[in-house]
């Protein structure tokens, strides 16, 4: 008897990155390769930032999940301090799939948005010890 195959998961469908977005990822991936024990693997269209072995953050190089102006970060647990600041951003979003691997979507907006990007990659960082 033949089994079944399961239905698999929507794939989410990555946008390719608008050029504001690739000019302030290369923005962003100057102030990650500065930590500490940082490496940028290419996956997917982004850079994938890890720490040891633990991915922290994705920056788009030619696509992006999202929008064309946004990356992702993940914060496995998010502390709820963190939790409660992120619901409260109106830029972070995590569809359900995203949110169960504790992944999250930074949307940027202006220039303006570098400096909380960067603070959410940093956190990201510090939580993947």
């Amino acid at each position: 008897m033949k089994k079944s195959a399961k239905p698999k998961p929507k794939r989410r469908k990555m946008a390719h990155a608008s050029e504001e977005m690739k000019e302030w990822s290369a923005l962003l991936k100057q102030e990650l390769e500065k930590l500490p024990k940082v490496i940028a693997k290419p996956m997917f269209g982004m850079l994938c930032y890890y720490r040891g072995a633990k991915v922290f953050g994705a920056l788009p190089v030619t696509r992006s999940i999202g929008s064309a102006n946004s990356f992702m970060f993940k914060i496995k647990p998010m502390p709820p301090n963190l939790l409660d600041r992120a619901e409260k951003d109106s830029r972070i979003s995590a569809n359900e799939n995203l949110k169960a691997r504790k992944w999250y979507i930074f949307e940027l907006n202006s220039e303006n948005d570098l400096h909380d990007a960067l603070w959410w990659l940093q956190e990201a960082y510090e939580k993947a010890k």
